[in-house]
């Protein structure tokens, strides 16, 4: 609607309304996380859940708000039908930018339960954020280095058995946790210095879903393979691109998969096996990488960006 102003303009508009969007929402969860720590009843904390996670959804349908009155978007999105809120979700994806997650909530709100992300434990002592966070129920993990397992072996499992203690609340609670694989937001200079084998992905890394599947894995209904694009700013930062009206296209693909089983002793142990675990992820990389390939094609046929494979070019 107001994407004919220009694009310094739109970029202040855009900052303010995410700020009081963002500074509203978070200041409700966070207050709903000082209730829940000073009356420590379960039900209650159950009932405060549901309304943090209300919250959070709110969130991201004003951000989907401010998306539609500042920007001119076509969205692209398939995969949605065969969904349900009433079940437990692991989604793994590659990762564009920071706006990913405003995308992928808004996009999966009224489809899955609301998002979650296993977080590092120190976070819980950020001041607001990890109130907030606590708050919204999100699993903070422990991972003890090598060098402290090497040094103390005791030590070995106890990362496993805190995460799935911090995820047995989820047991009569349905949920989607997210792991982005490739461990950080794809750049073309990340890309040259990994020496990637993907065309438009970083190399993904099954430790942190094998984590998660180790700690909770039975009680995971499916796995959502998530693929999201912006094809007309590939390699450009996306959320400064969408804040300026640049962006045009967002695209969004969900394949429902059946869970992996992880053997977590035979995982942690035995190297043979991680490899064989790593090729399953490696070979879903390879699917997303030509189906990325192919939106490119389809939405930006023009793209500097386009890479094609030596035997497509040899059939062109």
């Amino acid at each position: 609607m107001l994407n004919f102003l220009p694009g310094p303009v739109l970029y202040f508009l855009s900052t303010l309304f995410l700020i009081i969007n963002t500074v509203l929402w978070a200041s409700l969860i966070s207050v709903g996380g000082i209730i829940k720590l000073l009356l420590p009843i379960t039900v209650v904390r159950i009932g405060l859940t549901h309304v943090m996670n209300r919250f959070m959804w709110a969130w991201a349908t004003c951000n989907g708000g401010i998306l539609y009155l500042l920007a001119d978007i076509e969205w692209d999105i398939k995969g949605l039908d065969n969904l349900d809120k009433k079940s437990w979700y692991l989604l793994i994806s590659n990762h564009l930018s920071g706006f990913d997650i405003a995308v992928q909530t808004y996009v999966l709100r009224n489809h899955i339960p609301m998002l979650k992300f296993f977080l590092k434990k120190e976070l819980m002592y950020v001041p607001f954020l990890g109130l907030g966070c606590w708050a919204l129920d999100m699993p903070f993990m422990t991972r003890t280095s090598p060098a402290k397992l090497k040094k103390n072996p005791k030590l070995k499992g106890k990362d496993l058995h805190s995460t799935r203690r911090a995820c047995k609340k989820f047991r009569n609670m349905p949920t989607s946790i997210i792991n982005y694989v490739e461990g950080s937001r794809f750049t073309g200079e990340k890309h040259a210095r990994q020496d990637s084998p993907y065309r438009y992905l970083l190399r993904p890394k099954a430790g942190g879903i094998a984590f998660a599947l180790s700690a909770m894995g039975e009680q995971f209904t499916n796995v959502l393979d998530i693929t999201v694009l912006y094809p007309d700013v590939f390699k450009k930062d996306a959320l400064y691109e969408v804040m300026h009206g640049r962006m045009k296209k967002i695209v969004v693909r969900v394949k429902v998969l059946p869970v992996p089983e992880v053997d977590n002793k035979r995982y942690f142990s035995e190297a043979a096996y991680r490899v064989e675990f790593q090729r399953w992820l490696n070979d879903l990389w390879e699917n997303k990488d030509e189906e990325i390939h192919h939106l490119m094609l389809k939405h930006n046929p023009s793209s500097e960006h386009i890479v094609h494979k030596p035997s497509d070019s040899d059939n062109q």
